[in-house]
């Protein structure tokens, strides 16, 4: 028998021990063991008497506990889960965990730490298996290029502002649903989702960056304008997490997408993730499904389980040895290519698109598509650049904002092609 200790149970740990339950034959056949959970962690045990397993509030006694085999860290948080799984991997525990905030931060650490296995198939995509298939999988590929939806919340949002809802109402019913927390900022400001791209971006490339590091943002300033654009030219606008390689450097970022519509990533609508991964070999694979929940999460998490049952001790983050080949260095942020959407409110003016055209123009950036779009007292002008440095449009924004026809703070877009 292999014991196990949790340390959590909130809505995934109480699917992984309903699910163990449940499906206990099953796991018992394919792990060729049985597994059971022995205690758990939780904050306020009166809180948990539904729970039939043995509970504490001190995680040393399942971290430092000799019974058991597995521990299975499902709190959230950065700091005291560092702590709690370190504690675990230093008194030689296989460690299981859905933390992507933690490995976002720790995830070489606790490599160095990790002399038996540790495994974190759900801290990204939910039940999509998309690490196993790029760590073990796509093992004989360079990873060229990750572009993944991996935030249901934003997709969900984006999904029904394409059917003319505000952004701010579809929000509310997000958070009804129960897709989006109280405070959504964590999710609609784009850092769940670099969290998961700086994991994906470990395994394909080995390098380790944090969430300051990359670009990141949010789907907050998104409005019914920029669907109306992106449906007229045809694109889709999607929260992406994108990684590439060129050369030897590495692109990372996460922020609202402008693409074609007849790519398979755009046609992903709701609470939905996908993840499309490029390698030199295989080409183009695509991975799909629900990509949060306590049923799906817990998929992830027992499946980590199994495999560890089984005797597997894989490298955490794919490398038995150190890629010092083609050490890889991250691309800085600046310095991203990319086309740009730009959305920008003036007053109806002669000689305003003449001097904006002008400004790009001096910043090296010269326009694919217009579209103006005529209000009540003032001009919506759309453009679509060829592409350009991050450091140029920026810097040319910064300038076009300041003059006296611009009235509102003007909005862009990547476009990704």
């Amino acid at each position: 028998m292999i014991k196990i200790g949790i340390v959590g149970i909130g809505t995934v740990g109480s699917a992984v021990i309903k699910n163990l339950q449940k499906n206990r034959d099953l796991i018992k056949s394919r792990a060729g063991k049985e597994i059971k959970i022995i205690k758990g962690v939780v904050r306020d045990i009166n809180k948990h008497k539904n729970i039939d397993i043995p509970l504490t509030t001190d995680y040393k006694e399942v971290t430092r506990n000799p019974e058991i085999d597995i521990v299975v860290e499902l709190m959230g948080g950065v700091d005291k889960a560092y702590e709690v799984v370190s504690d675990a991997l230093k008194h030689k525990k296989a460690v299981i965990t859905a933390n992507k905030a933690l490995l976002a931060y720790h995830r070489f650490e606790l490599q160095k730490l990790a002399k038996t296995s540790f495994e974190y198939e759900a801290s990204v995509a939910g039940g999509i298996p998309v690490i196993k298939a790029l760590r073990d999988g796509l093992s004989a590929n360079h990873i060229l290029e990750i572009k993944g939806i991996i935030n249901g919340t934003c997709n969900y949002i984006l999904s029904e502002m394409k059917k003319g809802r505000n952004y701010k109402e579809v929000l509310k019913e997000a958070q009804k649903k129960g897709y989006a927390e109280a405070d959504p900022s964590f999710d609609v400001g784009g850092y769940d989702a670099a969290h998961k791209l700086l994991i994906l971006a470990s395994i394909a490339y080995n390098i380790d960056a944090k969430p300051e590091d990359i670009l990141i943002e949010g789907i907050e300033n998104i409005n019914l304008t920029d669907i109306e654009f992106a449906k007229e030219f045809g694109y889709e606008i999607k929260l992406l997490g994108i990684a590439k390689k060129l050369d030897k450097k590495i692109e990372l970022r996460v922020h609202p997408t402008l693409i074609k519509k007849s790519e398979m990533i755009a046609k992903v609508d709701g609470v939905m993730n996908a993840i499309s991964v490029i390698g030199d070999v295989v080409g183009e694979t695509m991975y799909y499904g629900p990509g949060a929940g306590g049923d799906a999460t817990a998929s992830a998490v027992i499946s980590d389980i199994i495999e560890i049952v089984r005797g597997s001790k894989k490298p955490m983050l794919g490398y038995k040895i150190p890629l010092e080949i083609e050490k890889c260095s991250l691309i800085k942020s600046e310095d991203i290519i990319s086309k740009y959407y730009l959305r920008i409110a003036v007053k109806d003016e002669l000689g305003v698109l003449e001097k904006i055209a002008h400004i790009l123009a001096q910043n090296n950036i010269s326009i694919e598509s217009f579209l103006q779009k005529p209000r009540n007292s003032y001009v919506k002008l759309l453009f679509a650049t060829h592409k350009a440095k991050e450091k140029e449009i920026k810097k040319a924004i910064s300038i076009i904002q300041k003059l006296n026809f611009v009235i509102k703070p003007i909005n862009y877009i990547r476009i990704e092609e």
